[in-house]
């Protein structure tokens, strides 16, 4: 009801302007002396005029706006609302033979215009001085864009526009010199990059929202590294090729996290390769609730297999992405299966009953810490498990067979990595005598993964610190979730059997480096206000991983960032005679095992910390 009266009030104001702007333009052409022919013209055309007027607002729904939020939108709306229905009235005036002079339609067109429109954007003034009453009662944070381009304008336009979110945009940075003391949407441009540190203290900054939406992946990572040495809390606008459409809203101003700092460039697919054998296939992904495991199946999605398989044992991260596929790929046929690779029987029920036509195989215990001081369970799981899935894939006539390996394979210093090197054994032999191809995808540390460091530093940063690096000097190669997922999809594609692929981890970062970023990211001073803490290497943990053997060599694959290490040369019966002595010793103690997979796997340097 109230919303009608509102309506019905605007209205009626609507029909007095129009009338009023007639008049005006009568007093102007005529002054005071009206001839009284076309007096008696408007007299019989101003109830038509206003309908016409009122019909011609309400299709260009200036009764349906909210006016509050009034822009450059809705000015132009009223414009040709306004046009429109003078134009009609004047066409309504020549077939009527009632027509007003051309001055009185030209008067009427601009006051309406500027009475109407007035009206409607006087709500607009209203709502924002009383959301400035409002910023002002509580301290609003005050904001640095980083962009003055046409992100950094909607951005500051967005912020202005939602004052009820405390925001004030209070200046902007930019590096084009041409820019310099200009302003935008009022705003005032600052300076360049090298100005930021005095600008933050000169204003008072709160926080830094990067709008560079066009940047490439090493200059945003850069702009991010000087952004965080002042302390401000860090925003960021998604890349250009992850924004849709380009626009800019609120909702997609988001914290700037350590992925962010990485600098690495989206990965480029060959999605011809890909959908030629994920589409219209079976595929099967094991350990599918993990964090890459689940990743694949995302990404697997997105190519129409013909049913995509969740293997896990773990139920509640397998269910989850269920639900998660369910209400972002309506059209997935997916099954979640709970079973244990462990249990030979019950894999090969699985691909008798389903027959998957490609195996991603990313099942395994992967706790450096945890499998040194468990030793027997990395055998059971990451060796004989494998095994498991390697014989029901050769049996069942799986097409392609690819293992998620690990940098921790390369000359391992620990039971995980040998274990895992002595999976990429066995699938290198098993290619050697099946018709199924068998290749092993060799990456590093996935940030965000289950049991990454950057969940462990959130934490102990959220409880005040200290934050624990076992060495200042230790670093290792970090990727992101998609990413690692989309290359090993790829080097899927590129399989021909036997071969380890070695994805491209750019270049090592140093862990005490990453613990500093992410304690400045959370808005605080590394060392000052969250202190580092250095524990000592864990046993089996190396000082520097490395992604290729010595003996293996390196060969370039068409995609820049997938390599190809030198398929070994192994028999399936010395591998199987090898599993077999590691199955007698299970019953032994760990030292029996640790000296095994030190025969075993010749690289295996075991290092004691």
């Amino acid at each position: 009801m109230k919303r009608r009266l509102k309506v019905g009030l605007i209205l009626l104001s609507d029909i007095i302007f129009i009338n009023a702007a007639i008049f005006v333009g009568y007093f102007i052409r005529f002054s005071w002396h009206i001839p009284k022919a076309y007096l008696n013209r408007y007299i019989e055309s101003f109830v038509p005029i206003s309908i016409i007027m009122i019909i011609s607002f309400y299709v260009f729904k200036l009764y349906r706006s909210i006016w509050r939020y009034a822009s450059i939108d809705e000015l132009l709306s009223v414009v040709v609302a306004v046009s429109s229905g003078t134009l009609a009235s004047f066409i309504y005036g020549v077939v009527m033979r009632n027509r007003l002079p051309l001055s009185v339609y030209f008067v009427m067109w601009a006051l309406t215009i500027m009475a109407s429109g007035g009206l409607r954007f006087l709500r607009r003034v209203v709502t924002h001085l009383e959301m400035m009453q409002g910023v002002g009662d509580k301290r609003a944070k005050r904001i640095l864009i980083f962009g003055a381009g046409d992100a950094g304008a909607i951005v500051a336009k967005e912020m202005k526009k939602h004052l009820d979110m405390g925001y004030m945009p209070v200046g902007f940075i930019d590096d084009d010199k041409s820019k310099q003391g200009k302003y935008i949407l009022g705003i005032p441009i600052l300076g360049t990059r090298y100005d930021l540190e005095d600008i933050v203290k000169e204003k008072a900054i709160d926080e830094i929202v990067i709008a560079i939406p066009s940047a490439d992946k090493d200059e945003r990572a850069e702009i991010i590294r000087l952004c965080n040495k002042t302390g401000c809390r860090l925003k960021t606008l998604p890349g250009i090729y992850e924004m849709i459409g380009g626009k800019v809203t609120i909702s997609q101003i988001r914290d700037v996290e350590i992925e962010d700092l990485l600098g690495r460039d989206p990965v480029e697919l060959n999605i011809e390769e890909i959908a030629h054998y994920l589409k219209d296939k079976t595929v099967l992904v094991t350990g599918g609730g993990g964090s890459i495991g689940s990743e694949l199946c995302r990404q697997i999605a997105r190519f129409n297999p013909k049913k995509l398989l969740i293997l896990d044992i773990y139920e509640n991260g397998a269910y989850s992405l269920s639900m998660e596929l369910k209400t972002n790929f309506k059209e997935l046929d997916h099954e979640v299966i709970i079973a244990s690779i462990r249990e030979e029987g019950r894999i090969n029920e699985i691909f008798e009953k389903h027959r998957p036509d490609v195996v991603f195989h990313a099942a395994a215990h992967k706790h450096v810490p945890l499998m040194e001081a468990n030793p027997k369970e990395a055998i059971k799981n990451n060796i004989l498990g494998t095994l498991n899935v390697v014989r029901a894939s050769d049996r069942y006539g799986v097409k392609k067979f690819v293992l998620i390996s690990t940098d921790k394979a390369v000359n391992p210093t620990n039971i995980m990595g040998a274990t895992k090197r002595f999976t990429e054994m066995i699938i290198q032999a098993m290619d050697r005598v099946s018709n199924t191809e068998y290749v092993a995808v060799r990456f590093g540390n996935v940030l965000g993964s289950n049991g990454s460091v950057i969940p462990l530093f959130k934490e102990q940063i959220r409880k005040g610190g200290p934050v624990t690096v076992t060495h200042p000097e230790i670093n290792r190669y970090f990727m992101t979730i998609p990413e690692a997922a989309q290359l090993v999809i790829q080097a899927g594609a590129m399989a021909e059997g036997g071969e380890i692929f070695v994805l491209d981890m750019g270049k090592p970062v140093k862990i005490v480096d990453l613990a500093r970023e992410l304690i400045r990211l959370s808005g605080f001073e590394p060392d000052k206000d969250i202190r580092i803490e250095f524990t000592g290497l864990r046993p089996g943990e190396k000082l520097y991983e490395e992604l290729l053997m010595s003996e293996e060599g390196l060969k370039k694959t068409k995609h820049k960032k997938i390599f190809i290490g030198k398929p070994g040369e192994y028999e399936f019966e010395q591998v199987e005679t090898m599993v077999n002595r590691l199955k007698d010793a299970l019953d032994e103690n760990d030292e029996v095992i640790f000296k095994l997979m030190q025969e075993f796997v010749k690289t295996y340097k075991r290092v004691e910390n």
